[in-house]
């Protein structure tokens, strides 16, 4: 047996980003991003990227929840949940409505302020996001996203901006929010949230991938430098996309290219972490002539530049055949994904592998020797509201109960270096996937649907009961 309980000081908490709940699209000076010209969709159909407001068309992120107006609520319900952190990210936008400007917007600013001041008054460390799906629209038409150099010094006036400003009230922040996603190139989606490119006919996508991303690395290796500098007790990490990666079956090929589907997706955790690059990225894009734009300077920042924690999201796990593409020809990963026959699946087809998350602790603390931070978790389920206002997600409760098990045995077991745990979307809001709000992770519901109808009321559900139980115990009790 062991102590089913988390070390004193660690950081229970939630998780959202500003795009996806704060709405106020264009309130206050801000300027709009990617996010918000990306209409609603579904399981069925698409996210569309419109490059432009069009009539007639629902963007659910220009309302979000309206957080922008309910903040002071919505902390008190976490509060009252027990908190210890918030996670959340600051929108590029509010702060340079067109991400190029000399000066800041003071409006967006001072939200931000009132914000972390909100979450003091209750004890609650803010975890704050720099870039996190919502680049300005701006950076997007005018210079085709991180494709170009010159974003590096926009993001970093921005970082300096937001580390000035709040070098007193925030202590945790991260990069680049599940940067590795860029992996999968070819989904047009995730290059255009990620790294603002929107692919021509004829593009080389994964080319432009990796030299975005090298200049994504290179920003986020300065800002780092720059937070440092601003102030030395900040603990600034990276943010990646992980899923622990099994091979079909025991045949050596398979487990050769699970071996080589884990090198290609987390070498961007590789690079934060180390500060170079690993030696089969480099001359895998050797021998494909990619990433053109790279300097003796930019190396020396990225070692200059490296991260203090891995915060990372987990949702599922990913299984790999070598009867779809073999190690030696691997480019899109997802070419490799297979669905593994012995776990179960929500409602949006992803995979429920608790153990996953205890295989991925350990393995990224074998592979990195930092500090670790679980910043998303959670799944996403339609909830019903019943005749007297009540929400019994068991189904959550469930989900969360046994990844939290495998999270305690990975720090009371295995030894493994945790500083918290903050389950995505802990209050209702706009999928970032899927646009929808009928695909739910909150404890506390937000009575909106994916028309964009409703009243906005919060109320809790079951799973929030059962959180502040599991926050007063520090983890001992989950049943």
């Amino acid at each position: 047996m062991f102590e089913t309980k988390m070390p004193n000081g660690f950081l229970w908490g939630g998780a959202v980003a500003a795009h996806q709940l704060e709405g106020a699209w264009n309130v206050d000076g801000k300027g709009p991003s990617v996010a918000d010209v990306m209409t609603v969709g579904s399981t069925e159909k698409d996210r569309e990227f419109t490059g432009k407001v069009l009539p007639g068309e629902n963007y659910p992120n220009h309302e979000g929840i309206d957080f922008y107006h309910h903040y002071k609520e919505d902390i008190k319900l976490f509060a009252e949940m027990g908190f210890k952190c918030f996670r959340t990210s600051i929108a590029w936008t509010r702060i340079f409505p067109n991400g190029d400007e000399e000066e800041p917007n003071e409006a967006g600013l001072k939200f931000y302020d009132d914000l972390f001041d909100e979450c003091h008054k209750y004890g609650i460390e803010p975890v704050i996001t720099l870039h996190h799906f919502e680049i300005p629209l701006h950076l997007v038409n005018k210079y085709g996203g991180w494709e170009n150099r010159k974003l590096i010094d926009f993001f970093t006036r921005f970082a300096k901006v937001c580390f000035k400003r709040y070098k007193s009230k925030v202590k945790y922040w991260m990069t680049f929010n599940e940067i590795d996603n860029q992996a999968s190139f070819n989904n047009p989606f995730l290059m255009c949230t990620n790294s603002g490119i929107v692919f021509k006919e004829g593009q080389n996508r994964e080319a432009a991938m990796y030299q975005a991303a090298h200049y994504e690395l290179v920003a986020s290796a300065l800002a780092v430098k720059i937070g440092h500098e601003i102030n030395p007790d900040f603990k600034i990490g990276c943010m990646i996309n992980y899923a622990s990666i099994y091979p079909a079956t025991c045949k050596p090929s398979d487990c050769l290219l699970a071996q080589r589907v884990a090198d290609r997706r987390y070498w961007f955790s590789d690079v934060h972490v180390n500060g170079e690059y690993p030696e089969e990225l480099e001359m895998y894009l050797k021998r494909k002539g990619y990433r053109q734009d790279i300097t003796e300077e930019d190396r020396q920042v990225l070692r200059e530049g490296t991260v203090d924690y891995i915060g990372f999201s987990y949702y599922a796990s990913m299984t790999v055949a070598s009867d779809k593409v073999d190690a030696d020809s691997l480019t899109d990963l997802d070419e490799a994904k297979v669905h593994n026959e012995y776990l179960p699946t929500t409602a949006w087809h992803w995979e429920i592998d608790p153990e996953g998350l205890r295989y991925g602790l350990n393995w990224l603390t074998d592979r990195y020797h930092k500090p670790l931070f679980i910043v998303e978790n959670g799944m996403g389920a339609y909830d019903k509201v019943e005749a007297d206002g009540s929400i019994h997600d068991e189904y959550r409760i469930d989900y969360l109960r046994k990844h939290i098990s495998e999270m305690e045995k990975a720090v009371a077991l295995d030894g493994v270096n945790l500083m918290g745990y903050t389950p995505w979307g802990c209050i209702d809001l706009v999928s970032a996937g899927t646009g929808q709000m009928d695909k739910r992770y909150g404890f506390i519901y937000v009575d909106k649907n994916d028309k964009g109808e409703g009243t906005l009321a919060r109320s809790r559900k079951d799973s929030f009961f059962w959180y502040q139980k599991v926050i007063k115990s520090n983890g001992a009790e989950l049943d």
